[in-house]
């Protein structure tokens, strides 16, 4: 009896990983996929999430998301998504816990620093940084640098967004190394986790921004696909407090986008004809989405949380003062390479571009706190503001 659709993605059938490993030094019993997923939870990337920015940047707030609790909820979601449709729920699994795993300090204020930082020696960017960090930087074990992660996994990090036809340096390095198939679709699992996660943000944090008083329900309410779901969550506790039916709420909506995924995916995989995952490569274009009337629904909510979240005053603000702590910290590495720790500082090349873009791996390893931390001892004391 088959374990999946024949679309699905087989461990026993991956390209292999880069570095041939040792036959019979399998730790437990488990598959390709499964030891992928667990080589990114042991990660010292994946544990240094936990002090990096979801949406509140360095928060003091216990109940707000991190990148960690994030790529968590993005990971059940996927879970979810990818047993109904019948594919390979471990390597989703993998997709959704790494794929955050390349954001520096800051969330995109980073991103945004870093790139600027490094515009003549080819920019950064967290995709990219990704793969960087999971075949390069990452060195847990003896005989190789990186995790040595299958083909699958690496190919739907690169791709889960769609085919690359003009990858930044990082992902071409990483290309160059093990060649992905950039120009082609990537596998379901991919896609799936590429979905999960904009479930998962444009959910999650509507949650935080309404306990962090940046969003009111009543400003959420003018958002069709939130007040749909606002009337079910009313519906099935007409008796509830108001305050109280907010996660309610959030569940309901992700119910509703979950479910129409599923049927729309499952409609666009049979009008398809794939019958394996070299078939969805070769497809052209995406098999898992949303319909269009919840692709248009979506699409609002992200404009409506782009304008009174991610870019309210208060956002702004900390997002200004966190460019000026990586624009800060990267000049004083910069000017002056003792600052920095002894393991980073002995494997500093002498020569750019490589100079540079080894002191913003560094300074992209970083945690929130940490970086606020490296800035005081190398540039001085900084004023942060509310948001931090």
């Amino acid at each position: 009896m088959t374990r999946f659709a024949t679309w699905a993605s087989y461990p026993e059938q991956s390209r292999g990983r880069r570095h041939d490993e040792a036959k019979g030094l399998e730790r437990g019993p488990r598959d390709a996929f499964q030891r992928d997923r667990d080589r990114i939870i042991h990660s010292i990337s994946f544990r240094r999430l936990r002090h990096k920015t979801q949406v509140f940047m360095a928060p003091d707030g216990d109940h707000f998301r991190v990148r960690l609790t994030h790529s968590l909820e993005v990971a059940q979601i996927g879970r979810t998504i990818a047993r109904t449709l019948g594919l390979n729920e471990d390597l989703t699994e993998a997709l959704c816990l790494a794929h955050d795993i390349g954001h520096p300090p800051f969330g995109h204020a980073g991103e945004d620093a870093l790139k600027a930082a490094l515009a003549e020696q080819g920019g950064f960017d967290h995709n990219g940084h990704t793969l960087r960090t999971l075949t390069a930087i990452e060195r847990p074990y003896p005989r190789w640098d990186g995790l040595n992660l299958c083909w699958e996994t690496l190919e739907g990090l690169a791709k889960h967004n769609g085919p690359v036809r003009h990858p930044g340096w990082a992902l071409r390095d990483a290309d160059a190394g093990f060649p992905l198939d950039l120009e082609s679709h990537a596998s379901l699992e991919a896609q799936v986790a590429a979905l999960a996660d904009d479930i998962a943000y444009d959910n999650h944090d509507i949650d935080d921004g309404l306990r962090a008083g940046l969003l009111t329900l009543d400003q959420m309410l003018d958002v069709p696909l939130v007040a749909r779901g606002w009337q079910v969550a009313q519906a099935r506790f007409p008796d509830v407090a108001p305050k109280r039916l907010a996660s309610e709420l959030i569940r309901s909506q992700i119910g509703a986008m979950v479910n129409d995924l599923v049927a729309e995916s499952r409609r666009r995989i049979a009008e398809s004809g794939v019958g394996d995952v070299a078939d969805v490569r070769a497809a052209g274009h995406t098999l898992i989405g949303f319909s269009e009337a919840m692709r248009i629904e979506e699409r609002d909510l992200k404009r409506f949380m782009y304008a009174n979240l991610y870019h309210h005053p208060r956002q702004l603000a900390a997002a200004d003062a966190a460019h000026g702590i990586v624009r800060g910290l990267f000049a004083a590495y910069r000017a002056d390479p003792m600052a920095l720790p002894d393991e980073w500082r002995e494997r500093l090349p002498e020569a750019e571009p490589a100079r540079s873009r080894h002191i913003a791996d560094f300074i992209a390893g970083m945690t929130d706190r940490y970086a606020i931390r490296c800035y005081r001892e190398v540039v001085g004391e900084i004023d942060l503001p509310e948001g931090f």
